[in-house]
């Protein structure tokens, strides 16, 4: 991934490490190299280039996520994740308030009928923007429970921006010390059933 800390313009050349990102999502490999870490993209529920110029909404069939497995879908140009999380990842959340910046998302940018610590309308599902609130850069799916390299037993899982070492839990809110200022973001999105998700619709207008 590019490198953007030269760059005093956050936005800026963010659509090629986006089409970069998205592009590498075809391949369904774990990001991060995590084996077995499914992250297919959905092309075949993507909308026309005409819909998604016009920033359509766009829906996703969830009902072959296992949990612990994440998907990646293209909305207005940016890559959103969709991860079905574990009832042991869910309640590892609370755990980790103290080493957050923003542990009850008061400052982050998500819907107002988002709320709690789990950032989910369900809260076995997890939806967000995958785009470092820092630079831009796309985070990678870090889900190994003590990873060495991300902190040994205080990583519970979570997500890793390699460009310049932000990390966020497994709700995307972003831990101290490092970068990024704010957690990820969520965007409006409502589940059309209990297999499709809508990303691009509010929850309170379906």
């Amino acid at each position: 991934m590019t490198d953007q800390s030269d760059s005093h313009q956050p936005h800026s050349g963010n659509n090629q490490t986006r089409r970069r990102f998205l592009t590498a999502a075809t391949s369904a490999v774990g990001l991060g190299g995590v084996a077995g870490v499914a992250v297919p993209f959905l092309g075949s529920w993507s909308p026309s280039e005409k819909a998604k110029a016009a920033g359509a909404p766009v829906r996703a069939d969830i009902s072959k996520l296992e949990p612990g497995q994440m998907i990646v879908i293209e909305w207005r140009g940016k890559p959103v994740y969709v991860l079905r999380r574990t009832p042991d990842q869910v309640a590892g959340l609370a755990k980790l308030n103290d080493e957050l910046k923003d542990p009850q998302s008061e400052g982050s940018a998500q819907p107002a009928y988002i709320a709690g610590e789990g950032r989910a309308l369900n809260e076995e599902f997890l939806v967000l923007v995958g785009l470092c609130t820092h630079l831009g850069c796309a985070p990678k799916f870090r889900p190994e429970v003590g990873a060495a390299d991300m902190g040994g037993d205080d990583w519970l899982g979570g997500f890793f921006c390699p460009c310049h070492g932000s990390k966020f839990d497994l709700a995307g809110r972003v831990y101290k010390g490092v970068p990024a200022s704010d957690n990820l973001e969520i965007p409006p999105y409502s589940f059309e059933s209990d297999n499709v998700v809508v990303i691009g619709v509010d929850a309170e207008v379906v």
